[in-house]
C-alpha cells in the first residue's frame, strides 16, 4: 500500500512539475496562442491557465470562452502552424488600424484575432463576444442521436482513432449528400429552363445558349455547402478535419472556378448571336479575344483562392505579382503599348473588318486584328502589319464607312469628234448614272471641260452606294463597261496620244477620219437602244 501511495505521489509530482515547466506566457502573439492551446491538451490539461489568454472576464467565464474556442479550432480542421505566427512582442499589423493585432485565421476565421493590451497579448474582446455565436454555427448540427443507434459499447468503439459511431454518421453523411444532389440537380434544371425562357422568350437564334449545364456543378456546390456545415458536428480529430475541410475546399474552388467558366461561356456565346445580327466584323472577332481574356481572369482568381488554401500569403503573392508585372512591364513596354491599342480600337472601333482604310500612307483592306499588331491587304494583295499601338495614334482615313465612294474620271474623246455627237456622248452617260443600281442617281457631274493635249477632256463625276472596296470595283466595271457600249453605238473613238499627219488624198484611197453620223433621230434612236439594253443587264445583276 505504501509503494503504490509513493507511485502515485511521485507522479502527481511529476504532472505537476510537467505543468508547471510551461509557464503561462503572453509576451507576444506566440507565446499567447501556445500557452492556450497547450494547457487544453489531454496530457497538459490545465484549463485555469488557458484561460489567462481571455481577458476582462471572470475566471469561471474565461475557461468556458477558451474551452469552446478551443473546440472551434477542432472542429473547423484549423491546426495552428507555429512556425508562421510572429514571436515580436512589438507585433504591427500593417493593414489594421489599431497596429498592434494579429489575425491567426485571417481567410477562414477572421473574427478571431489577438491584440496587444498593457504589453500583453490576448484575444481581443471583439473576438471573445463573438465566440459564442461562432460555436453554435459551428456544430449547428446535433449529432448524438448517431451514438444511440447503436448499442453503447459498440457506439465508442475505435477503429484508426475513429469510434464506430462516426463511421455511422458518415455513411448517414453520404447518403443524405446524394439525396440532396438529386434533388437539388432536379431543381436546378426547372429553375435555369425558365430562366433562359425569361431571358429568350421565343427566341430561336438563342437556342444553343444551354444554361442547364449549371444545373449539376451548382448542385455539387449545395451538397459541400451541407457536408461542410455537418462534419464538424462528427467531432472527428482536429487532423482529420483539416484534410476533410482543405478537400472540401479546393473542390469548391474547382466547381465554382467550373461554374464561372460556364458562365463566360454562356455570356460569350449570347454576344456572338448577338454580333452576327452587326453589319460590323470587328465585333465577331472581339469574342474570341474576349472569351480568352475573361477566361483567363477566372483561372487566375482561382489559383489566387487556391494558393491561400495551402497557406500562400496572398497580399504577398499579389504584391510580388504587381512588381514582377511592373518589371515585365519596363522589359517590353512595346509589347505592353500594343496590347493597351488594342483594346483603344475595340472600344473605339475606328474601323471594322472588311474596311478600306487609309493609315500613314499604308493602305489596303483590314482582314484582322490582333493581340498586338492589325493585317491589311493592299490592292495589289500584300500583307502589312501595323502596330496596335501606332494605329491607335495616327490619323486613319476609313472608306470603308463612307455614305457614298466618290467616282472621278475624264474621258478623252478624239478631236475630230462633232459638238452633236459629243453632247449626245453627255447625255448617254447621265442617263448611264442614273439607270445604274449602285449609283446615286441625284448626285453626279458629266461635263466637257477641257481641251487636253491629245484629247476632248470629259469629266465623269459618280458616287457609288456600296458597302466595301470590291463592290465599289464591281460598280466601276459596270460602269465602264456601259460607257463603251454607248461610246460603240454612237461611234465615238477615245483618243489617246498621237500626232496627226495630213496627206493629200490618193486615187482610190478611203479617208482616215472616221465617219460621223450626226442625225439627231440616228443618235436619240441610239442612245434610247444603249440605254434600254443596260437596264435590262443592270436589273440582271442586281437580282
Amino acid at each position: 500500500m505504501k509503494k503504490t501511495v509513493l507511485i502515485f505521489t511521485l507522479l502527481t509530482s511529476f504532472f505537476v512539475f510537467s505543468q508547471n515547466d510551461v509557464q503561462v506566457d503572453l509576451s507576444n502573439p506566440n507565446a499567447t496562442i501556445y500557452t492556450h492551446l497547450y494547457f487544453l491538451q489531454p496530457d497538459s490539461y490545465y484549463p485555469k491557465k488557458a484561460a489567462k489568454t481571455i481577458y476582462g472576464l471572470e475566471e469561471k467565464e474565461a475557461i468556458t470562452k477558451a474551452i469552446k474556442l478551443k473546440k472551434i479550432f477542432d472542429g473547423k480542421g484549423l491546426k495552428v502552424d507555429f512556425s508562421k505566427i510572429p514571436t515580436n512582442k512589438n507585433y504591427t499589423d500593417s493593414t489594421s488600424i489599431s497596429g498592434n493585432r494579429y489575425e491567426l485565421f485571417p481567410y477562414r476565421l477572421p473574427q478571431i484575432y489577438l491584440e496587444k493590451v498593457n504589453n500583453k497579448w490576448y484575444y481581443a474582446p471583439e473576438s471573445i463576444s463573438l465566440i459564442d455565436n461562432i460555436y453554435q454555427e459551428t456544430f449547428s448540427w446535433q449529432t448524438e442521436w448517431v451514438t444511440k443507434l447503436l448499442p453503447t459499447k459498440i457506439a465508442h468503439k475505435k477503429l484508426f482513432s475513429i469510434e464506430s459511431w462516426q463511421y455511422l454518421g458518415v455513411l448517414i453523411l453520404i447518403i443524405l449528400s446524394v439525396l440532396l444532389f438529386y434533388i437539388t440537380n432536379f431543381l436546378f434544371r426547372i429553375i435555369l429552363k425558365r430562366l433562359k425562357k425569361w431571358i429568350f422568350p421565343l427566341k430561336k437564334e438563342y437556342s444553343n445558349v444551354t444554361f442547364i449545364d449549371l444545373a449539376r456543378p451548382l448542385a455539387l456546390l449545395m451538397v459541400i455547402a451541407f457536408v461542410t456545415k455537418f462534419i464538424p458536428s462528427l467531432r472527428f480529430e482536429i487532423d482529420i478535419n483539416k484534410y476533410l475541410f482543405l478537400g472540401l475546399a479546393i473542390s469548391k474552388t474547382v466547381f465554382w472556378v467550373y461554374v464561372f467558366l460556364k458562365i463566360v461561356h454562356i455570356v460569350m456565346s449570347i454576344y456572338a448571336e448577338f454580333t452576327l445580327k452587326t453589319h460590323a466584323k470587328l465585333d465577331d472577332q472581339l469574342v474570341p479575344i474576349l472569351n480568352k481574356f475573361l477566361t483567363g481572369i477566372v483561372f487566375f482568381l482561382g489559383v489566387l483562392k487556391l494558393l491561400t488554401l495551402f497557406g500562400v500569403n496572398i497580399k504577398a503573392v499579389v504584391m510580388g505579382a504587381s512588381i514582377g508585372g511592373l518589371a515585365l512591364a519596363l522589359a517590353s513596354q512595346d509589347t505592353v503599348k500594343n496590347l493597351i491599342g488594342t483594346f483603344m480600337i475595340f472600344l473605339d472601333k475606328p474601323f471594322h473588318i472588311g474596311d478600306w482604310i487609309v493609315a500613314d500612307g499604308v493602305e489596303g483592306s483590314v482582314e484582322e486584328v490582333g493581340f498586338r499588331s492589325t493585317r491589311m491587304r493592299a490592292a495589289d494583295t500584300s500583307i502589312y502589319q501595323i502596330p496596335n499601338s501606332k494605329l491607335s495614334e495616327i490619323t486613319i482615313n476609313n472608306k470603308g464607312l463612307r455614305k457614298f465612294r466618290r467616282y472621278s474620271t475624264k474621258l478623252g474623246i478624239r478631236y475630230d469628234t462633232p459638238p452633236e455627237l459629243i453632247d449626245a456622248f453627255v447625255l448617254g452617260l447621265q442617263k448611264i448614272i442614273v439607270i445604274h443600281p449602285c449609283a446615286d442617281p441625284q448626285k453626279h457631274n458629266v461635263a466637257f471641260i477641257a481641251f487636253g493635249d491629245s484629247a476632248l477632256e470629259i469629266l465623269l463625276n459618280v458616287y457609288f452606294k456600296v458597302k466595301n472596296w470590291d463592290e465599289e470595283q464591281k460598280a466601276k466595271h459596270d460602269l465602264h463597261m456601259a460607257i463603251l457600249k454607248l461610246a460603240e453605238n454612237l461611234n465615238v473613238g477615245f483618243a489617246f496620244p498621237s500626232q496627226t499627219l495630213y496627206l493629200e488624198q490618193f486615187p482610190e484611197k478611203k479617208d482616215a477620219q472616221p465617219n460621223y453620223n450626226t442625225d439627231k433621230q440616228f443618235i436619240n434612236t441610239q442612245i434610247d437602244k444603249t440605254a434600254t439594253a443596260l437596264k435590262e443587264i443592270f436589273t440582271n445583276l442586281k437580282a
